[in-house]
């Protein structure tokens, strides 16, 4: 068995098998000592965060979730797989945010399927994957509808959320550059500031 060693983005893969099925997928990411995506019958590698990624993505935790702790949000990080149906796709978020009880995919406890909002933080080898590709996915998801892209090699986010409730194909975007904004959370109602997203990140 051989099992892609880069990420979506990269055309050149090393693969002699590619039709996995969901629960074999499953029964090698349960054991694996890395994470993994899954596409449609293939099993993707995926690349290892860097200390500041992992920062960043803890600072935002940290700071809704002790914002929101008495509210119907639930908050989790990259260890909870969205289950993405109309494209047979299991992937990770960094942030990922529900409203109320977890929608999860079948009798599984580790996949969901009811995502409200999902912050990524940009990785140089996934970018383009998380601008793209990832992004158009997570947009089948019925209950998505805001997406937070967060740069972490400078003070500089992405902001995307849907217009309206039944068309997936209008989102608007507003981009934050400077450190003194906020991020205002439309589904969440509520600000992040970007100082406390990069609270002790040099750059």
């Amino acid at each position: 068995m051989v099992i892609s060693q880069t990420n979506p983005p990269n055309l050149t893969k090393e693969v002699t098998k590619t039709d996995f099925t969901p629960d074999e997928y499953r029964a090698i990411e349960e054991s694996a000592e890395e994470r993994h995506e899954y596409c449609n019958g293939e099993i993707i590698v995926m690349p290892g965060g860097s200390e500041v990624h992992s920062a960043i993505a803890s600072n935002i935790l940290i700071y809704l979730g002790f914002l929101l702790r008495d509210s119907d949000f639930r908050f989790y990080n990259s260890d909870l797989r969205v289950w993405i149906p109309n494209f047979n796709h299991g992937t990770y978020a960094d942030v990922l945010v529900i409203n109320g009880e977890p929608e999860f995919n079948g009798n599984r406890t580790d996949e969901i399927l009811n995502p409200l909002l999902i912050i990524e933080v940009l990785s140089p080898s996934t970018e383009g994957y998380d601008r793209g590709e990832k992004f158009r996915k997570y947009r089948s998801l019925s209950s998505f509808c805001e997406y937070v892209i967060v740069s972490q090699t400078e003070a500089y986010i992405e902001h995307y959320y849907k217009q309206e409730e039944q068309n997936n194909n209008l989102w608007q975007l507003q981009v934050y550059d400077q450190i003194d904004m906020s991020v205002s959370l439309h589904s969440l109602n509520v600000e992040l500031p970007m100082n406390e997203i990069y609270r002790r990140i040099k750059f």
